[in-house]
């Protein structure tokens, strides 16, 4: 994730050179103390915290188990992984349903942190899982917030509720909530406005809304590049208003992460999703152990698990393991795995989920490689695609002008596809039967 990339890296080198030692003392404690207290206020974290996180690894390393064990090293970066998890929340924290069977949610946040954008993710979100959600927007400042909400819910296929001619936010709001109930909808998320700074303005249009619909969730979008400054938004919303959560956006961006490892410890209130990109299905659950193990490093399988069996397509994945267990595989069948897999995201973002493959060099991975792949085998005729030793010099040649690149790269795609063969014909036992590893793991549905 980019948002953590540069602490990530400090805290990886810290940990990993603690790993290897047999013997611990105090000065290597005292030492690890100060990198990962400069490295944690580098990364723009809140004092506080900063200072109770190190008291706390601190404290627990110096006791007997660590300073006796025969893997001190790994009891240390095993002490750190775990109060990580408690500045970030200790454990997953679910939006809350009414037990009416009415869920109203609204969202709250300053101008610039994603909030309508979000609203409409959090609504795709809901609907996946079976609910019935409706938005509103009760944006009577900015003219285009409406129409955007608008826009955004037919994208989604959500119904939306809307009245620009309205000048009163607490009208549209109960408004809406009618027209939900009308529909026999489950969920009401209301888009509040947002202003550049908070104000008693801002504050008592806000108290209306909650009294017009007696909100079940009151959540604070908040921008994660905008750093420390999220905690002071956080902690004068909750003072103000009450909330019972964040949403928090942007970590695709390059911020520190200071906002996000502050928040929690600063306010007492947790963050519940997280937007992590632009697109409308860029949108999670916040679950601080995986983050956690993300930023030490060590990777985050469960998610990778997870986004495959969202966006794969389970049919032509048994169709792929069926032709590699009869070593059938061809570039057809390559040219369909590569687009599953431009379906879960960036190269990045799918390796830093892989234990271990953070020490991989990513610099040289371009994303636009993938699309000239693709198109070099889109060029190729169904025949070629199945008999790949055909394609002779004068079949190359219309290739590369048909794709839009040259002989060499065409070259290269077939030389990247014949190792492919001969890797899967080395490791076939790995793609033979149900009980093959890979599908032991992923269920038959990550892309090879």
């Amino acid at each position: 994730m980019a948002m953590f990339s540069a602490l990530s890296d400090k805290l990886q080198a810290i940990t990993d050179r603690m790993k290897g030692k047999a013997r611990i003392g105090e000065k290597d404690l005292k030492e690890m103390m100060r990198e990962i207290r400069l490295a944690l206020l580098e990364a723009d974290v809140n004092y506080q915290v900063v200072k109770s996180f190190t008291s706390s690894i601190s404290e627990r390393c110096k006791g007997s188990k660590v300073m006796q064990s025969l893997t001190p090293g790994q009891q240390v970066v095993k002490i750190v992984n775990e109060e990580l998890i408690n500045i970030l929340g200790g454990g997953e924290s679910k939006i809350a349903v009414s037990p009416s069977g009415f869920t109203v949610i609204m969202l709250y946040g300053l101008q610039g942190a994603g909030k309508t954008t979000t609203a409409a993710k959090l609504a795709r979100s809901l609907k996946e899982k079976g609910k019935k959600p409706m938005l509103v927007s009760v944006d009577v400042h900015r003219p285009a917030a409406q129409e955007q909400l608008k826009v955004l819910a037919e994208q989604i296929d959500v119904p939306v509720y809307i009245d620009p001619e309205e000048k009163s936010a607490a009208k549209i709001a109960r408004d809406g909530e009618a027209r939900a109930r009308y529909l026999l909808l489950d969920t009401l998320i209301v888009d509040t406005a947002g202003r550049m700074t908070i104000d008693d303005e801002l504050m008592t249009e806000l108290e209306e809304i909650a009294e017009a619909v007696k909100p079940t969730e009151k959540l604070l979008v908040v921008d994660a590049m905008i750093g420390q400054e999220a905690v002071n938004v956080a902690l004068e919303f909750d003072k103000r208003i009450g909330l019972d959560g964040f949403i928090m956006t942007k970590l695709d961006g390059d911020a520190r992460g200071g906002a996000a490892l502050s928040i929690r410890q600063m306010t007492g209130k947790p963050i519940k999703m997280i937007a992590t990109g632009e697109k409308l299905d860029a949108f999670e659950s916040f679950k601080p152990e995986r983050m956690a193990s993300r930023i030490l490093g060590m990777g985050d399988v469960l998610s990778l698990i997870e986004k495959a069996q969202q966006n794969l397509d389970q049919e032509k994945a048994e169709k792929t393991m069926r032709r590699l267990q009869k070593n059938q595989f061809t570039l057809q069948d390559l040219l369909d795995q590569f687009e599953q897999m431009k379906k879960m995201g960036s190269m990045e973002d799918m390796l830093s989920m892989v234990p271990g493959a953070n020490k991989i060099d990513t610099s040289q991975l371009d994303p636009k490689q993938f699309d000239r792949f693709a198109a070099i085998i889109r060029s190729m005729t169904p025949y070629e695609r199945d008999h790949y030793k055909v394609l002779d010099a004068s079949r190359r040649k219309r290739i590369a002008q048909g794709s839009g690149t040259t002989v060499q790269e065409v070259n290269r795609v077939v030389r990247q596809y014949e190792d492919m063969q001969k890797m899967m014909k080395k490791f076939g036992g790995m793609f033979r039967g149900k009980k093959g590893s890979f599908n032991r793991l992923f269920g038959g549905k990550l892309p090879f």
